[in-house]
């Protein structure tokens, strides 16, 4: 198929790549109302959305003889959110732009910087980069610029949530006026819609999004599971589906460690990506799994922004997402390119309201079903065997004589048994599950407390997210204030501008007594002292109740309230170290930068 409306350079690339026609949101950006204008576009993740400004910022690009001019100066410019979207983004322009004789510059943390400027010297036309590195070869000089034609956010959602609101300003700001603006986002928060309206003029709304949050091409699934079976939940996922590419998303790089180790313990093919693995792991990662070795990734959300992998059809969320726009982002990693894909989460029993919740929010149908259990598994194997075997293939003669000799010593029974044991023993054995049943659940509810801590009180602290509590130095404060232990120290529930801690009831009397006293004794000392009292109210009864009068029990539900520095013991918020400097918390970075937003959270890039 032909491409007419397209400069002959690009149709061709086109052509060669096999396309036979384009995608919505590649065409949408193609229409007359299109040309020339800035763009604000939503569109779901594998949707080709780095086509799409490829062709949309062509028009600037190409000269009349279909060739980019070489000026010495960047006259594109592409910022993604993560290494692997930027250097997924520059192959996709390199073969799009091959014709047009464009010479592309990658810039990403984790790769040799001088090398990077020689390149941007060297006259790149386009460049595509992260935020952190490109404003590093902004401040340092090296990126120049003042000839710019366009301008790309790509994931620009991402992006902010990952705290890269500074760095996209500075660069923003370093661009000519002329130039077009193209943000392409997955959902358009209102964050964005700010953003747009500074940094855009006249820019036309693309969206190909539905009604509903979840993309078509994905079916969703949620798995309830009891707490301390998720992992064997994950074992018989993998199992069942026997996916040609697997990604499993897990919250930290810690939990990304221990899962990958207990997958290869079991058996599986599977490699890890997250912030603590180099750029060269992270490319042996990825070449792993495009080559076959490897078929399960166990990934965080942010190591795996970028990930293009076209045979991923499973997705686990072995760790709730954050919100619904982590959910989306996470499960977009299958259902690409007009494929089916699953979402599968994992959702412990007590967490099940709380998935609801997020489910509702996002507009998306899940199905609500148990993890597949090891007969189910047992009966996947048995049909997946069968057509294995069945399968016509092509015998050599030294095969066929080495089948003669063996039914010389064996029966024919003896043979085939003989092979799908050989079969069955190298696929990773499925677990046996608890069945979610009211008895279970009880059960499960009653293991969850801890020896001591059948007879509890709650106590409450003035201090909440608005004012920067973290556990990691809320615990040792309660220690040192009541003259306990962390042994004796239950639940630590964060409010927006209260805490609730869960004290045994047996030192129940003698915790308040030493809080008060310690208190008074700061106090005396002309130090802001914390205050802690016995809660009448447990915290979910103070969160039904801040619901039931109006008030948000989650941040950003309340009206913004102005933080209150304070210190505890010698601490002093921004500081470094909360109270006793090993704990390493910073509370007073919460709010940014002198003069930031009243309870805004500080931008602060995350460590995954």
């Amino acid at each position: 198929m032909s491409f007419p409306d397209l400069p002959s350079v690009i149709a061709s690339a086109l052509e060669e790549k096999g396309y036979t026609e384009l995608t919505p949101v590649q065409s949408q950006v193609l229409v007359p109302e299109a040309e020339g204008r800035d763009l604000l576009v939503s569109a779901q993740t594998g949707s080709g959305k780095t086509v799409a400004f490829g062709l949309a910022f062509s028009s600037d690009l190409l000269g009349p003889d279909g060739r980019v001019p070489r000026d010495g100066k960047p006259l594109a410019l592409v910022i993604a959110p993560t290494r692997e979207l930027a250097l997924q983004v520059s192959r996709e322009l390199a073969w799009l732009y091959r014709n047009a004789g464009a010479h592309i510059a990658t810039c990403v943390g984790g790769m040799d910087p001088s090398k990077e400027r020689r390149n941007l010297a060297g006259g790149a036309q386009i460049v595509v980069g992260t935020p952190g590195r490109l404003r590093d070869h902004l401040e340092r000089g090296a990126l120049d610029l003042s000839a710019l034609r366009a301008v790309v956010l790509d994931e620009a959602d991402e992006m902010l949530d990952m705290g890269f609101r500074e760095e996209l300003e500075e660069i923003l700001d370093a661009t000519p006026e002329g130039r077009r603006s193209l943000l392409f986002s997955a959902t358009l928060p209102r964050t964005i819609v700010n953003l747009a309206t500074r940094y855009q003029r006249n820019a036309l709304r693309i969206s190909t999004v539905g009604e509903t949050r979840g993309h078509g091409d994905i079916a969703y699934q949620a798995i309830t599971v009891a707490p301390p079976e998720v992992e064997n939940a994950v074992v018989n996922l993998l199992r069942f589906h026997e996916a040609e590419t697997a990604i499993l998303f897990c919250a930290t790089r810690e939990k990304v460690r221990h899962l990958t180790a207990i997958l290869q313990e079991r058996g599986f093919a599977v490699v890890a990506l997250s912030g603590e693995h180099t750029q060269s792991e992270r490319n042996q990662a990825m070449q792993a799994l495009r080559d076959r070795r490897a078929r399960v990734c166990v990934a965080t959300d942010v190591a795996a922004r970028g990930i293009d992998l076209p045979g991923v059809s499973l997705v686990i969320h072995v760790e709730i997402p954050r919100d619904a726009e982590a959910l989306q982002h996470r499960s977009g990693r299958t259902g690409r390119a007009g494929k089916k894909g699953i979402a599968a989460l994992l959702v412990p029993w007590p967490r099940r309201r709380r998935v609801e919740s997020m489910l509702r929010g996002a507009k998306i149908e899940a199905e609500w079903i148990d993890p597949p259990s090891a007969q189910m598994i047992r009966q996947q194997d048995h049909a997946r065997l069968l057509e294995k075997l069945l399968a016509p293939v092509e015998i050599e003669e030294d095969d066929r004589a080495l089948a003669r000799e063996l039914l010389d010593r064996r029966s024919p029974d003896e043979l085939a048994a003989m092979l799908v044991q050989a079969h069955r023993a190298r696929q990773p054995q499925p677990e046996e599950l608890t069945a979610n049943t009211p008895e279970a659940r009880e059960n499960a509810r009653a293991q969850r407390h801890r020896p001591g801590f059948e007879d509890t009180v709650w106590f409450k602290l003035d201090v909440g997210r608005s004012n920067g509590a973290d556990p990691k130095w809320i615990l040792p404060v309660v220690c040192r204030r009541g003259h306990i232990s962390k042994n004796e120290i239950g639940a630590i529930r964060i409010g927006p501008q209260e805490t609730f801690v869960e004290i045994p009831r047996a030192v129940a009397d003698k915790f308040a007594d030493a809080a008060r006293r310690t208190g008074e004794t700061e106090r005396e000392a002309g130090e802001e002292s914390i205050g802690i009292e016995l809660s009448d109210h447990a915290p979910r009864d103070m969160a039904r109740q801040n619901r039931r009068m109006g008030r948000g029990d989650r941040d950003g539900g309340s009206a913004p309230v102005k933080p209150r520095p304070f210190r505890s013991g010698g601490f002093k918020p921004g500081k470094g170290g909360g109270p006793g400097k090993a704990q390493g918390a910073k509370p007073g970075k919460r709010f940014g930068k002198p003069g930031g937003k009243p309870g805004k959270p500080f931008n602060k890039k995350p460590r995954d």
